[in-house]
């Protein structure tokens, strides 16, 4: 089976597409506010939970150790996280202000 990316490129999609669904989780919840403030919201509460990853303790541990427990709190700390999740929250600036612009039936504005 071929993949439709690179391996070099897929690799780093799983933590783009993360930030990515957080921005657009924060914008559903303040969706009044901003794209800036939804943006800060999201690199906020990212980036804290790469940084809670320096923490390590059995009971922590057990939870990041479950599935759904991984998949929210990670399992431990990379610098290139905070990279990748920068730029899966800025795809996500783009592909809003995209069809806030070319497709304004989309975005109930």
């Amino acid at each position: 089976m071929t993949n439709a990316f690179p391996s070099e490129i897929t690799v780093h999609l799983g933590d783009v597409f993360w930030a990515s669904m957080v921005f657009f989780l924060f914008r559903l919840i303040l969706k009044q506010r901003s794209i800036l403030i939804t943006a800060f919201f999201s690199v906020m509460f990212s980036f804290g939970i790469e940084i809670s990853q320096l923490f390590q303790s059995d009971w922590i541990n057990s939870i990041r150790n479950t599935l759904i427990g991984g998949l929210i709190l990670g399992r431990g700390f990379l610098w290139l996280d905070l990279l990748r999740y920068s730029l899966g929250i800025l795809i996500s600036i783009v592909i809003e202000l995209f069809i806030k612009k070319y497709l304004p039936i989309l975005s109930n504005r």
